[in-house]
């Protein structure tokens, strides 16, 4: 199989990101196979650990792409890492900007260049007690309505259970076993012939996410709870 090239500094996390995540869980992954070989694609999944990002790597990296995760772009200031993440093409969300498009310009470019990104609609880790996804916000709606591009939803489970950042729990042992499970590309043809105003975005961002909490469900072979967490809750 081909692979997407990524330059030093993505072999650089790969020859580190393998054997670590190996160690610490086995890795398992459902519909691979359904993440383009070439061309832009929006990925978008859960996110129940800090964890996540180091496995959704490798799963991405195993189809042969190169990820491109979306961060605050105050990340990129910071020494060592900021180029690291510079050398590693992530992408930089300009958050407090007055235009909600020009905060995703990044991964505007991205996906015209023909990139994975990878977005986590739910802009942290859940903090819903038993994992489910929360509400999300609708930058991931303007990115899948504006490209036509797949959009995939994808789901992963088991890397709360290596590291609970809530709970401040890192339990790498006895190993775990990290699942994730690709869905089917989101047709949004229908969506993307409407106008766009904040009623669609809200729309097409829990449609999005609903399939991912029902690959969430397929995984942890569970029924999903009705709607999605609110942190305001008591």
């Amino acid at each position: 199989m081909a692979r997407e090239k990524g330059g030093f500094w993505v072999g650089f996390a790969a020859a580190v990101f393998y054997p670590s995540t190996a160690v610490m869980a086995r890795r398992r992954t459902e519909g691979g196979e359904r993440l383009p070989r070439k061309g832009g694609a929006l990925v978008v999944m859960n996110h129940v650990s800090h964890l996540d990002p180091v496995y959704d790597a490798v799963f991405t990296h195993e189809q042969g792409r190169v990820p491109h995760f979306l961060a605050k772009h105050g990340l990129w200031n910071v020494p060592v890492l900021g180029s690291v993440l510079k050398g590693a093409r992530q992408i930089p969300v300009y958050r407090g900007t007055s235009d909600a498009r020009q905060s995703l310009r990044a991964a505007h470019a991205a996906l015209e260049q023909g990139l994975v990104v990878i977005i986590y609609p739910e802009g942290t880790i859940t903090r819903d007690p038993d994992g489910w996804p929360m509400g999300s916000r609708t930058g991931v709606a303007r990115l899948a309505l504006e490209h036509d591009v797949p959009v995939l939803p994808v789901a992963r489970w088991g890397t709360r259970d290596v590291y609970d950042h809530y709970r401040r729990k890192f339990r790498p042992l006895p190993r775990k076993t990290v699942v994730t499970k690709v869905g089917e590309p989101v047709d949004l043809s229908a969506h993307r012939a409407r106008p766009q105003n904040l009623a669609l975005l809200r729309e097409v961002t829990d449609l999005l996410m609903g399939e991912v909490k029902g690959l969430l469900a397929e995984i942890r072979e569970e029924q999903a709870p009705d709607g999605f967490y609110s942190a305001k809750k008591s």
